[in-house]
């Protein structure tokens, strides 16, 4: 049996976690997707070439506005942030109206996920880390040798998993942050996520970057999972205050900031979202 001819979808692309289009992280979005398979949306994912694309779909909890599925040029994510925030956007900019005032229910992999808007942004509230504790002994030594540091300026590293399986390293600054050269391939397969404080006075609390060997992205722009994941360690820890923001992207020429925010004992996770294409794709 042949399959179904392609039809016409409506499809975005939004920049994420950026205030200036094209300086954050960009997202593709089919709008439409009812009657995909994930082969199709697996391939498609990977012919945009971008981080993550997702795939809006009628949701299957009554609870939900929407259900997305979320996908890298080579795998599904169950949760990604910037996806999340993107697919809002997308959503709402498309005429979807909430079932709670002042909330967008996304339904994904990871369960049903809130995104709020936020002093002008869209945030979603952090999602429970299905994997939290530290990482040690050969696997701390595998990290500062994909990151090219030494071990000792190592502060501390934790699995960080809320979908993707992030691995956090925390180092003593932004300054080590930003000069990391990292040597993909003695990373192996591991998703790591590295964060350092700047000084005080400067635009940003923190420098985040994300790293993703044998991806087609090698570094992500702005990460919102991965950043959902860090607001909880270092804010549980007594390492970042209830409120600040991050910076990601630096080194690519970015300018992402991500907005974290803590209310009534949820991590809120933000940022402005720009739509810079819109149109139709044959799927």
């Amino acid at each position: 049996m042949s399959s179904p001819s392609p039809r016409s979808r409506p499809f975005h692309q939004v920049d994420v976690f950026s205030r200036e289009a094209y300086r954050g992280n960009p997202l593709a979005v089919v709008v439409d997707a009812e009657g995909l398979t994930a082969e199709q949306m697996q391939q498609f994912a990977n012919w945009t070439n971008l981080s993550e694309t997702t795939f809006l779909l009628p949701p299957t909890d009554p609870r939900a506005d929407y259900r997305v599925r979320i996908f890298t040029g080579s795998e599904e994510f169950a949760f990604a942030g910037h996806p999340t925030l993107g697919s809002a956007h997308t959503w709402l900019e498309s005429g979807g109206v909430p079932k709670a005032e002042g909330f967008v229910m996304q339904e994904c992999g990871a369960g049903l996920v809130r995104v709020k808007h936020d002093d002008g942004r869209l945030a979603f509230a952090a999602p429970p880390l299905t994997r939290f504790g530290p990482a040690e002994g050969e696997l701390r030594s595998q990290l500062a040798a994909g990151l090219r540091v030494p071990e000792s300026d190592i502060l501390d590293a934790s699995w960080l998993v809320n979908g993707p399986e992030w691995i956090g390293v925390l180092l003593g600054s932004a300054d080590q942050v930003l000069a990391i050269e990292p040597d993909f391939a003695a990373m192996g397969e591991l998703k790591v996520g590295v964060v350092g404080a700047h000084r005080p006075g400067a635009e940003a609390d923190f420098e985040v970057r994300t790293f993703l060997p044998g991806d087609s992205i090698m570094e992500d722009p702005v990460t919102g999972s991965f950043n959902a994941g860090v607001a909880q360690w270092l804010i549980n820890s007594n390492r970042a205050p209830g409120q600040y923001v991050a910076a990601q992207g630096t080194v690519l020429g970015r300018a992402g900031r991500v907005h974290v925010t803590t209310e009534d004992g949820d991590i809120w996770v933000g940022g402005h979202s720009t739509t810079c294409i819109r149109g139709t794709v044959l799927l």
